[in-house]
C-alpha cells in the first residue's frame, strides 16, 4: 500500500480522525511530495534528507504563507514521519531539527483541534490515573485556567449544579469560570472513582481536586510531567507545556466566535491587550466576520 494511503488509513481507523482532518493531513503531505517530484525527482519518503526539507521550507517562504499555515504543514509532516518510523518505513525524521522562524512578536504555541482530540484519545482508559488525566485535560483545555490555578483547585470550588468553578487567580483576584458537559462528566467520574482509589494510598485527607499517583496534592511541576507522559503516547512531536492548553482554549474560543472581552474575563487577564495576542491567530475568522457585517449593511 502507498505510504500516504497507509497513513491515512491509520488516521481514520486507529486515530479515528474525521474525514476533514484526514484531508488536511493528506493535502500537506501530498504538497511536500509534489514539491520533491518537481525539484529533482522523488523516490520514497525514506530517502528525504535535511537538505530537501530546507529547500521545501524555502519554497514555503517564497509563497508567503502565514506562519500558522507553515506550522500546520510541519506538524502534519512530523506526524507522518513519526508514523513511518514506528512501522519501520523510515529510519530518521528529516523534520526533527527544523525550527520555524519566529516573528518579532512571539505568538503562543497552541494545539490544533485534531491534536487536542489525539491528546484525549491517549487518556481514554479505565484506570484511576486515566480518569485523573482525562479530567485534568478537560479542566485545562475546557476552562483555560492557569496550571497553578488547576493545581490549587479544591473540591469546594466546584459547583456541579451551576457548572461553574471559582478560580483564585493572580493578585488574589477571584473569577467564576464555566465548564461544559464533557468536563463535568470527566470530573464526576474521577471524583467518584479515580480520586478515592488514589487517596486510599494516603494516611491523611485533603481537599485538592487533583492528586498524584500516591494521593498527595499534585504540583504544577507534576502536571507538566503528566502531560509529557500523555504526549509520548501520541504521534505529536515536540514538548508540551500546560499553558499550551490555555492558549488552545483562547484560540479556539475566538475561532468559534467568542467575544474578545469574554475570553479576557475567562482567562483572568487584567488587560485586554494581553488577550489581543490571540487575535493574530484568528485573522481569517475576524476577516470573515468583517466582510459578513459590511456585506449585510451595504
Amino acid at each position: 500500500m502507498d505510504q500516504i494511503k497507509q497513513f491515512m488509513q491509520y488516521l481514520l481507523v486507529e486515530r479515528q480522525y474525521s474525514a476533514e482532518t484526514k484531508k488536511a493531513y493528506e493535502e500537506d503531505i501530498t504538497d511536500f511530495q509534489e514539491f520533491l517530484q518537481a525539484n529533482g525527482g522523488f523516490t520514497n519518503f525514506n530517502a528525504v534528507d535535511e537538505l530537501d526539507v530546507q529547500t521545501y521550507l524555502g519554497s514555503l517562504a517564497e509563497r508567503d504563507l502565514a506562519r500558522a499555515s507553515v506550522a500546520r504543514k510541519l506538524s502534519s509532516l512530523r506526524s507522518f514521519y513519526r508514523y513511518l518510523i514506528r512501522v519501520g518505513e523510515a529510519k530518521v525524521d528529516p523534520f526533527e531539527a527544523v525550527e520555524t522562524r519566529k516573528s518579532h512578536h512571539h505568538l503562543p504555541d497552541f494545539f490544533y483541534e485534531a491534536e487536542i482530540q489525539e491528546l484525549f484519545a491517549a487518556v481514554a482508559g479505565p484506570t484511576p490515573l486515566d480518569q485523573r488525566n482525562q479530567a485534568l485535560l478537560e479542566v485545562l483545555y475546557g476552562t483555560g485556567i492557569r496550571v497553578s490555578e488547576c493545581a490549587n483547585l479544591t473540591l469546594d470550588q466546584l459547583d456541579f449544579d451551576l457548572e461553574l468553578m471559582l478560580v483564585h487567580g493572580k493578585g488574589n483576584k477571584d473569577r467564576y469560570v464555566p465548564f461544559g458537559g464533557y468536563c463535568k462528566k470527566a470530573l464526576l467520574r474521577y471524583l467518584d472513582d479515580g480520586r478515592p482509589t488514589l487517596m486510599a494510598k494516603l494516611d491523611r485527607v485533603h481537599d485538592r481536586v487533583f492528586v498524584s499517583q500516591h494521593g498527595r496534592p499534585i504540583t504544577s511541576r507534576g502536571i507538566e510531567y503528566v502531560l509529557d507522559q500523555v504526549v509520548q503516547k501520541t504521534s505529536l512531536t515536540g514538548g508540551i507545556h500546560p499553558h499550551m492548553l490555555r492558549h488552545s482554549f483562547a484560540t479556539h474560543m475566538l475561532d468559534h466566535g467568542a467575544d474578545l472581552r469574554t475570553v479576557q474575563e475567562l482567562l483572568g487577564h487584567a488587560s485586554l491587550s494581553t488577550t489581543q495576542i490571540y487575535t493574530h491567530m484568528t485573522t481569517a475568522h475576524l476577516k470573515a466576520d468583517y466582510l459578513k457585517h459590511f456585506t449585510e449593511h451595504n
